[in-house]
């Protein structure tokens, strides 16, 4: 990836893509799939400040496997890879490893 830096509570989102089959052994066509509300973190920002101007750090950090909603975040081009960019608080949770 690029020299991308996230600011503030934002991170960085490459999709994990679904299985193209079905546990019947269906293929399912592009034009049917659902984009996948599974990721990993790429890349995330320093963290944003509370009330007092303090910084609070980000609870994820690159190489998390987490769930997003839906329509979360903003699609975007970097370095001809599909991403996706975020708040941290679009994030539903981590996926433990």
């Amino acid at each position: 990836m690029a020299k991308f830096r996230p600011l503030h509570d934002r991170v960085v989102v490459r999709r994990i893509t679904a299985e193209e089959k079905t546990v019947g052994g269906i293929i399912i066509p592009d034009t049917a799939k659902e984009k996948p509300q599974e990721g990993e973190i790429v890349a995330a920002g320093p963290g944003a400040r509370n009330e007092t101007g303090t910084l609070v750090p980000l609870e994820v950090k690159a190489g998390d496997r987490v769930l997003f909603g839906k329509w979360s975040g903003t699609e975007v081009k970097i370095d001809g890879e599909d991403l996706l960019i975020m708040k941290e608080s679009d994030i539903l949770g981590i996926i433990a490893a």
